[in-house]
């Protein structure tokens, strides 16, 4: 198992490969709020203070569920130092995939802070010379028992001649 630390090109990942962590990112009301707003699902469990302290089993709102998996691009780019700022070390480009499973485990409550841990499980090419990557991911609450979620990721990198 490689733990690793420099931004790595796509022939560089190899299956039991750990990336991350990644560094912490802080959950507030306003990004759980905004969220709400961009996705049109008012919840109150999540988007109102007030009707969580009295009706939620939380006692505060949490973040949605598809919040905190989004932020998995984010923490994944932090784990390995790319993005769309790095510097770019190989032409193509990489594509969401989709997951093969994604589980909900621990509520992210307003003011967490939360991080990315992922693995390499899997690395095959098809028969266009993309490569699909399976990542284990777990994203961890800070203080917390459970993880927030746990999933596997697929992602996929198009060469340019592909693309």
């Amino acid at each position: 198992m490689t733990n690793i630390s420099a931004p790595p090109t796509s022939a560089s990942l190899r299956p039991g490969d750990t990336l991350g962590p990644s560094a912490w990112i802080d959950v507030t009301q306003d990004m759980i709020s905004q969220f709400g707003v961009i996705t049109k699902d008012p919840d109150p469990m999540h988007v109102d203070p007030e009707w969580a302290r009295h009706n939620s089993p939380y006692g505060t709102p949490i973040a949605f569920g598809f919040l905190t998996l989004s932020l998995l691009t984010h923490m994944l780019h932090e784990a390995v130092g790319t993005g769309p700022q790095a510097d770019r070390r190989e032409p193509g480009h990489f594509l969401n995939y989709g997951f093969n499973r994604v589980r909900f485990i621990a509520p992210v409550r307003a003011g967490d802070r939360v991080r990315g841990h992922f693995q390499v499980i899997e690395r095959i090419a098809d028969q266009q010379e993309r490569w699909l990557t399976t990542f284990a991911c777990r994203i961890e609450i800070e203080g917390g028992d459970r993880p927030a979620l746990v999933a596997d990721w697929l992602s996929i990198a198009i060469p340019a001649d592909a693309a």
